[in-house]
């Protein structure tokens, strides 16, 4: 077949996970306007109006100096903008606040996530697992520096605390470590006096600990009358020697994924850094949205949109829960954040007990979901070729819209029931009808 045959110079590019699910929908007909359809392998929120959230921006208005390139860090306004927001809500109080100078702005969290891995020297670089699908071929591609897996116990409910982290960084020589928190996909979040211990490890060893924090607005283990929100900018000491770099953006906090709108959080001389590395690899974002984004950044704004978004998505969480472990599928533990639920497989009957033989399922139902071994994060395929140690595993992720969500939990409900009667009972069954 011609698209298999190879081109001069041109590797193969692998698909990240979510991005090879959608595909091999396609080929079955998915289409993401067609209801008949539930996308909860999705790694972005319901886009639409919720009740008591913020009117959805419609419209941005393109200014004559609009059409001109944005400056490659992202322009000023906006820059300040986001210091403004850490400062007040993770920051009141403190001496060291972040200015300008401490943000960089870029077209979409993977830029700016690939941006900072072009800055990083000739070091080790820890990563968890299981992590990102995104991560591995980040990890992989910039020969720089050494990524060097940790794998996290699910039977443990993914624990690592700061005591572990002191022995990964002296034991393995990190000198960074990258991580989602929450992380996608299990949900797990390092918070409060946890995350000030981390903090406290990562500046007196000298590690950067490099926070994707994309889902930080998506918690559910917040105490009652805060605001369900976290950070590791609140434990930072000085915001330009703490070796703290943070990733968020309109994506998911937000819920403008379409905007391809994010920011790096961090010290002035990070930030020159990853600037830089942005003149080469992207060049900058989006000037007019850039201009767009500043009113979304506004105290009220980003109090009525999160109480809104915790709302309707902790229902979501809850009913996703409660349908999966009705039919047989176990988190290891209930999500701390994020919109995912990271599903056990192993009491499903074969051959649904198996990640992707569950997806490629499901595909049939037309519901979408992703296999967790491509949450096994393996940058260069360096570990030895075996069964992934998340091979029983699926994410399923309560982004969609309610009824979406609903028609899916039903349909899956319905495939583990048929498999669980066997191919004999199916059989009678289907010459009965």
């Amino acid at each position: 077949m011609d698209e298999l045959q190879p081109i001069p110079a041109f590797r193969q590019v692998p698909r990240t996970g979510v991005i090879y699910c959608t595909t091999e929908a396609t080929r079955r007909g998915y289409k993401p306007s067609d209801p008949s359809w539930s996308n909860l392998g999705q790694g972005m929120p319901e886009a639409g109006d919720l009740p008591g959230a913020p009117a959805r921006t419609k419209h941005v208005t393109v200014d004559v100096d609009d059409q001109e390139y944005a400056p490659v860090p992202g322009i000023w306004e906006l820059r300040e903008a986001v210091a403004s927001h850490y400062n007040r809500l993770y920051r009141k109080g403190l001496p060291s606040q972040y200015s300008a100078e401490n943000v960089s702005i870029c077209g979409g969290g993977r830029s700016a996530l690939t941006r900072a891995a072009a800055a990083l020297g000739q070091i080790n670089l820890g990563h968890f697992l299981p992590d990102y699908t995104a991560y591995e071929e980040l990890l992989d591609v910039f020969k720089a520096f050494t990524a060097i897996p940790i794998a996290l116990d699910g039977e443990r409910g993914y624990a690592f605390s700061s005591e572990d982290l002191r022995r990964e960084i002296q034991g393995r020589g990190l000198s960074a470590l990258l991580m989602s928190n929450p992380c996608n996909p299990t949900g797990k979040l390092v918070q409060g006096e946890e995350m000030a211990r981390w903090v406290h490890a990562a500046r007196e060893l000298e590690c950067s600990l490099l926070v994707d924090e994309f889902y930080s607005h998506y918690i559910w283990s917040a105490r009652p009358g805060q605001l369900p929100v976290e950070s590791a900018a609140r434990y930072v000491e000085d915001v330009n020697k703490d070796p703290i770099v943070i990733f968020d953006g309109l994506t998911k906090n937000w819920r403008y994924p379409g905007w391809r709108c994010s920011w790096t959080v961090g010290p002035r001389q990070v930030i020159d850094a990853v600037a830089s590395a942005g003149s080469f690899l992207d060049g900058g974002g989006s000037r007019p949205l850039q201009r767009a984004a500043i009113p979304l950044l506004e105290d009220a704004y980003v109090v009525a949109e999160t109480h809104a978004t915790h709302t309707v998505f902790r229902e979501k969480r809850q009913r996703t829960l409660d349908a999966l472990e009705r039919i047989g599928i176990r988190a290891d533990r209930a999500p701390d954040g994020t919109f995912y639920v990271w599903g056990n497989l192993s009491h499903l009957p074969p051959p649904l007990n198996d990640g992707m033989q569950f997806f490629r399922a499901a595909l049939e139902r037309k519901v979408i979901c992703v296999p967790g071994e491509f949450f096994d994060v393996n940058p260069g395929k360096r570990r030895a070729k075996r069964a992934s140690r998340f091979r029983s595993y699926v994410r399923f992720s309560f982004g969609p819209a309610r009824p979406s969500l609903d028609q899916a939990l039903a349909r899956i409900e319905e495939m583990v029931l048929a498999a669980a009667k066997g191919p004999e009972t199916r059989v009678i069954e289907a010459g009965r009808g």
